[in-house]
């Protein structure tokens, strides 16, 4: 059996308002490869952002891949970590108390993406010196503050 190439993504999203004029960041690693990735949108939420960085980076991957992704993003993470997303996804994208999931479409793209994957999530706490989050965090306020008027 092949043995999978190992990538680690690094991801971030910034928002100013929240919603509002929004970024997000990305870098991907392969061995001592690194691509940085980023965009942004005029009206979002942080959440958005958070979860768009995840999806544009696993888009970049053209084979499977074994990945770890690390992020701030507790919505992200314990999506996975806690199993929320597939109970979101057995009730028909709603939560626990009943009510729709947020952000669903990006969701759904998600999980269409890192399918294709072997993957595991780790969360690291933003703001607190991790080289490549603050990158990351560069990234997505450099875009957003892009999108502001």
């Amino acid at each position: 059996m092949e043995e999978l190439q190992k990538v680690e993504i690094f991801t971030d999203g910034a928002c100013s308002g929240n919603p509002g004029p929004g970024g997000w960041g990305a870098i991907l690693r392969y061995g001592e490869r690194e691509l940085e990735l980023c965009g942004g949108e005029k009206n979002t939420t942080n959440n958005r952002m958070e979860l768009t960085a995840v999806i544009e980076a696993l888009k970049k991957l053209r084979h499977k891949c074994d990945i770890t992704i690390y992020t701030d993003s507790k919505y992200v993470c314990d999506a996975f970590l806690q199993g929320w997303i597939w109970n979101w996804m057995k009730k028909g994208w709603k939560k626990s108390d009943g009510k729709p999931v947020l952000n669903p479409e990006l969701w759904q793209e998600l999980l269409s993406e890192i399918r294709k994957h072997e993957y595991k999530f780790i969360w690291v706490k933003g703001h607190a010196g991790h080289p490549e989050n603050e990158r990351c965090d560069t990234l997505a306020t450099s875009k957003s503050l892009e999108y502001s008027d």
